[in-house]
């Protein structure tokens, strides 16, 4: 293969072997030069997941219209987020949040346990998966007996939220 056209292709080629070669260079000086500048070889290990505590304690399901979350003698947990809980939430509902990616702290499960009461409701955002539903088994995984999930969540509850998407 010869002739203009060939020759335009190899300089094409030629000139973008060299300016990924300057930009390398440049690249890899700069960061050789900066002091927090990213290490070309990995010094130390890190995790690449982000291990999470299985939740899996006993829990039972309720109804959202069941006599019991009206009990006295029941406590009452919204595991939805603090801006969800402000909207609405049962009047004798306390709110503990549950994120997927932390543990509940040791904090809201004293307080839990510190209720002293007889069974624990946990009702979320009804979604699959509940928050509701995961708090709960934690909650009954780190030593809360008597721990109940209102199927469905918030949204299936009396006076609750519309679900997410209703119109």
């Amino acid at each position: 293969m010869s002739g203009p056209r060939a020759q335009a292709i190899v300089r094409a080629l030629r000139d973008a072997a060299l300016m990924l070669a300057v930009s390398a260079a440049v690249a890899f000086g700069t960061n050789a030069v900066r002091g927090d500048g990213l290490p070309v070889v990995q010094r130390k290990d890190y995790e690449i997941l982000v291990p999470c505590e299985e939740t899996n304690g006993q829990t039972t399901p309720i109804a959202p219209n069941d006599p019991a979350l009206a009990d006295k003698a029941t406590l009452v947990v919204d595991s939805r987020s603090k801006q969800e809980f402000d909207a609405w939430h049962m009047p004798s509902a306390i709110n503990i949040p549950f994120d997927y990616l932390a543990a509940t702290s040791e904090v809201d499960v004293k307080k839990v346990l510190a209720s002293r009461a007889s069974r624990v409701v946990v009702y979320g955002d009804g979604d699959d998966p509940d928050s509701g539903r995961e708090l709960a088994r934690e909650l009954s995984g780190k030593g809360v007996r008597n721990v109940f999930v209102v199927t469905g969540g918030a949204p299936a509850l009396p006076g609750g939220p519309r679900p997410k998407g209703a119109p």
